[in-house]
């Protein structure tokens, strides 16, 4: 499974980009893999304010139900709409059109303390 090193990541298998006082955060490959064909996605309304272990919202696939949890604490700014409509979005693109949220970061070191790309790989490894 990739894991693209410019991100950062989770234990409950969500990524984080980095570089920006806005950050996008989706579910990763493993995730995706894990759960099967995602068939809805529940996101939350722009300007939610979360807390860092917030659930934000829930993947429904073919197999399960999944929350979603906020990687870190600020203001959500976006919602991938497309997602909402097309949830399989998820399963083809994970890094890229399948991301699910924009949050404005009220703490950019927050970010830095999630795992690497190397860390989350021998999360998954196991």
């Amino acid at each position: 499974m990739s894991a693209p090193e410019e991100l950062r990541y989770t234990e409950e298998h969500e990524w984080v980009t980095t570089g920006s006082d806005s950050v996008r955060v989706g579910i990763t490959e493993y995730a995706q893999d894990q759960l099967g064909d995602v068939v809805f996605v529940e996101l939350p309304e722009v300007g939610k304010q979360l807390s860092s272990g917030d659930v934000f919202g829930e993947v429904e696939s073919t197999k399960s139900v999944s929350e979603l949890f906020a990687p870190v604490d600020g203001e959500v700014v976006a919602v991938n709409d497309a997602v909402a409509e097309s949830p399989e979005l998820i399963n083809s693109d994970p890094y890229g059109e399948g991301w699910l949220i924009e949050i404005k970061i009220d703490d950019a070191a927050a970010v830095e303390a999630l795992l690497d790309a190397e860390a989350y790989q021998s999360l998954t490894a196991g």
